[in-house]
């Protein structure tokens, strides 16, 4: 059914009844929408808020804060330590606490209300607690490093994003025998086992089996091979009825888990042996750990059951595996990466109205940084990603020196074009960029990637000039003069750009076969590989006259990478305007696809490789491998914001062959919720909503104004809507906030 909230009964001119705006919702203190978890210690809070008004072009024109010291003042709405009074402005999101000074170790509430354009004033929202912390040499900005967890260890030197134990019954609970049961929970989980048993004497011992993967006979696979977890426990019972929750032994490896929760596994399934009392579900909780997710913040539905399947792995995925706070490559090692850490962003920002987790993994390695000469250069990546998303540039201004250096620009040659082989990568460089003596240059340090693993780089011939390394160093520079542009360098923005010129020449210059028309995996050989064209193409290298030849080529090569790789190769595809084949990638049922880990394997997380024979040693819980989770609202249905903060978004949707499909996708200023149908005739529908406070360009496919209608009528005639270009076989439109549906004749 196409998106509901369209549409159903619009006046003349496709416009709806006038609504006043009601209470904000959606609050947010320092990015967190929970921040009663959290213990904040900076002076200056910044508060954000979903403008609640429905009518079309909706827009803030005031808004009025109160901060209160306690639940009372608040509730008679008295703002004690903050009344801003009435503040002509539109800003939703980011305003700055500029109350009395703030007392540490105490709890502050506060609330909001608006104001629209013709005057209306909405009522105050619920109020949210915030508490502030230990403010002792706090600095002035706001960033997620200034954040913890009460009772939480720290990870030195900064404290983790909040995470919380969440009960799940089982889905499956069969009695094996006399004590012998088997429950299955329905989805693997990082957690623990609590049980409620009653026992005629103490010193009697239960055995627990935990694991991920299914053995025969309802029973846990005791020897799942590679890091697919299993894990047997001996439980000693107390006399009477007790309630127990298992311990499980601390994992030596990567991050530990926060004190106050203890150590978890990963497990869907278990057995119970020896158990004195009969169990039923209400006996047997899977103590599973999360950051506080909302299942409710994005959807997506479609005529292909198959990528209704995906959505929902790689969606599980990403709350699975928040269990640390931090993004982490899996229980294999559970240690952060920057290349995971961004591809588990942008599926988190998808999924979920939630931003902290990624600001806290991202700065945490910009000051801890991996070996890759790529993952280096992903940080600038993920630090544009956050200020696209937030529009919140204060980690942008407090990083800015650190970024210009994860650039690797030291690296570069007279050219533009970068190597780790040339002797630049001096120790000042590795100093600068945080490596230091911990990953020396060369084999076992410093070095190239391309892919991972290794067998997954469709024969990739490494170079010292490496056409994968300067496609990244490219793009880390074009998004290195935008961060100068917001951090107010407009100097650098210039050089940077510069920079990035220079580079775009080099790379087609000595990188390019114009026999075949398609790039060369590096200087120096004839050998071209899919991941030399597809990262060449996602970063905007090829120039149009070669993107036909560089599409087929990677068209070509399948899916001739790993997980990793998918997240760039689906990028190319979108961005050369092949929805069709990235659509068949996303469905694929053979075992380079989603559907094979969900179905064959049998795991409801995604996986760290494809299939075991492509990494034996692969783990069930890696959301390095949930590329979909973003590739799907992103690209498939083109949610995307234009501008920081979601001030203006894009609506682009390919979905290739597709009847139907709808979704919503949380930005920071509200749900933006779009559904898209394809008639047999060639009719194309396409329903929106867009949030009040943003406005959006909505590309439809046509090149003629004349044949779009919306609620019915021409655009020309429509409220609301312009003309803003032709390009690419679609028209673009500019839009106000609001609902519309949009027809394509």
């Amino acid at each position: 059914m196409l998106l509901a909230v369209a549409l159903a009964h619009h006046h003349a001119n496709g416009q709806s009844p006038r609504q006043l705006p009601q209470a904000p919702t959606g609050l947010m203190c320092q990015l967190l929408a929970h921040s009663e978890l959290t213990v904040i210690t900076t002076r200056h809070p910044q508060f954000s808020w979903i403008v609640n008004d429905s009518h079309r072009g909706a827009k803030q024109f005031a808004y009025q804060i109160l901060v209160s010291s306690n639940q009372g003042m608040m509730q008679k709405g008295t703002g004690d330590a903050w009344d801003s009074g009435k503040v002509i402005s539109d800003q939703s999101i980011n305003v700055l606490y500029s109350g009395k000074p703030l007392l540490a170790n105490s709890r502050y509430w506060w609330a909001t209300r608006t104001w629209d354009q013709q005057g209306h004033v909405s009522k105050y929202s619920a109020p949210q607690q915030f508490n502030i912390g230990d403010l002792q040499g706090s600095p002035n900005l706001t960033s997620s490093r200034w954040t913890r967890v009460p009772g939480s260890e720290s990870m030195a030197p900064e404290n983790r994003h909040p995470v919380e134990q969440q009960e799940i019954k089982p889905l499956q609970l069969i009695r094996k025998a006399p004590g012998h049961y088997f429950a299955d929970f329905g989805r693997d989980a990082f957690g623990t086992l609590r049980l409620e048993l009653t026992s005629d004497q103490a010193g009697q011992a239960v055995e627990v089996r935990l694991g991920e993967m299914r053995g025969a006979n309802d029973t846990v696979e005791q020897q799942p091979g590679g890091s697919v977890r299993y894990l047997k426990l001996d439980l000693p019972l107390q006399q009477g009825q007790h309630v127990y929750t298992l311990e499980i032994p601390p994992q030596k490896r990567g991050v530990g888990m926060p004190e106050h929760l203890g150590e978890v596994v990963p497990f869907r399934y278990c057995e119970i042996i020896n158990s004195p009392s009969e169990l039923d579900a209400t006996k047997v909780k899977q103590l599973a750990v999360f950051t506080h997710f909302d299942a409710t913040a994005a959807t997506f539905t479609s005529s292909d059951a198959t990528l209704n399947d995906v959505w929902e792995l790689c969606k599980y995925s990403i709350k699975a595996t928040s269990f640390l706070g931090i993004y982490v490559d899996g229980d294999r090692e559970r240690h952060p990466y920057e290349a995971d850490a961004y591809i588990n962003q942008l599926g988190h920002y998808c999924v979920d109205r939630e931003y902290m987790m990624a600001r806290y993994s991202h700065e945490y390695l910009l000051e801890h940084p991996t070996w890759p000469t790529e993952w280096i250069m992903h940080s600038v990546l993920i630090a544009w990603a956050d200020y696209l998303y937030t529009g919140n540039r204060d980690s942008l201004v407090q990083n800015y020196d650190l970024l210009k250096a994860k650039t690797l620009v030291a690296l570069e040659r007279d050219d533009g074009l970068i190597s780790t082989q040339t002797g630049l990568a001096t120790p000042a460089v590795m100093d600068a960029i945080r490596l230091g003596a911990k990953y020396p240059v060369g084999p076992n340090g410093f070095r190239d990637i391309v892919d991972w693993p290794g067998g997954e780089r469709d024969g990739y011939l490494m170079q010292p000039i490496n056409t994968v390394v300067n496609a990244f160093h490219y793009r880390a520079l074009v998004l290195m003069s935008s961060i100068a542009e917001a951090a107010g360098k407009t100097g650098d923005a210039h050089q940077f750009n510069q920079l990035a010129t220079r580079v775009y020449r080099s790379f087609n210059d000595k990188l390019f076969d114009t026999a075949k028309g398609i790039y060369r995996d590096g200087e120096g050989t004839d050998h071209a590989s899919l991941h030399a064209n597809m990262f060449a193409l996602d970063f905007g290298l090829v120039p149009k006259e070669h993107l036909r030849t560089v599409a087929d080529f990677i068209k070509s090569r399948g899916m001739a990478c790993s997980v990793y790789g998918a997240q760039y190769l689906l990028e190319a595809l979108y961005a050369a305007g092949q929805g069709d084949y990235a659509l068949q990638l996303l469905t694929a049922t053979n075992d380079r696809g989603w559907a094979h880990m969900l179905h064959d394997v049998g795991s409801t997380i995604t996986l760290e490789a494809w299939d075991r024979k492509y990494k034996p040693n692969l783990d069930w819980n890696h959301a390095w491998g949930a590329a979909p989770a973003n590739i799907i609202p992103r690209l498939l249905m083109g949610v995307e914001p234009i501008e920081p903060g979601f001030k203006k978004l894009r609506i682009r949707p390919q979905p290739g062959s597709l009847k139907q499909a709808t979704i919503q996708v949380p930005t920071v200023r509200g749900p933006v919720r779009v559904a898209v149908r394809q008639e047999s005739n060639g009719v194309f529908h396409l329903a929106c909503h867009i949030p009040a406070n943003t406005t959006a360009e909505v590309h439809l496919p046509t090149l003629s104004n004349s044949r779009i209608k919306e609620g019915g009528h021409p655009v020309k005639e429509a409220a609301g809507i312009s003309l803003l270009r032709s390009e690419h076989g679609r028209s673009v439109l500019a839009v106000g906030a609001g609902d519309y549906a949009f027809e394509v004749h």
